[in-house]
């Protein structure tokens, strides 16, 4: 995907990456790169968009439905450019041969499953979850091997 030159500057303003307290503890930012102690099931600082990057599929439905409606409460609306990406599988259930993007999803669906308690899912189980934690808008770009990209959008 080629950014343009608003898309470079948007993403030169300011990012922040919220991990738990004691991860960050210590950490030196720079100029537009700040580390921000928190936990998503308590509270996430206001932002106008959020990146969650292999992050879901480590949680229940419940839990993540908990992470997506603390989102939800801090970006703006979508006309103001308000969104949460997600970088996560999204299982085709649909494909009639088995191939190593199948395989591969398979295998990290027993993973999660087995060490964290979570789940890989399909775009129905997605969109289940986004309608779930209110929002109502998203779309789906799959041209990331096993991973997909997914925007998420408040009304």
């Amino acid at each position: 995907m080629l950014l343009t030159n608003v898309a470079i500057e948007e993403l030169q303003k300011a990012l922040f990456v919220v991990v738990l307290p004691h991860v960050v503890a210590g950490l030196i930012g720079t100029k537009n790169l700040s580390y921000v102690g928190g936990d998503m099931f308590e509270s996430i600082p206001p932002v106008d968009a959020i990146l969650l990057k292999w992050i879901l599929h480590d949680w229940s439905d419940e839990e993540c439905v908990k992470i997506l409606k603390n989102c939800k409460e801090v970006i703006p609306s979508k006309a103001k450019g308000g969104k949460v990406i997600i970088i996560d599988m999204i299982v085709d259930n649909n494909k009639k041969e088995v191939d190593e993007i199948i395989k591969s999803q398979l295998f990290f669906d027993l993973l999660m499953m087995v060490v964290v308690g979570g789940i890989e899912r399909d775009e129905r189980e997605w969109m289940k979850l986004f309608k779930d934690a209110g929002f109502t808008h998203y779309k789906t770009i799959h041209k990331l091997g096993a991973r997909s990209l997914i925007e998420v959008y408040p009304s």
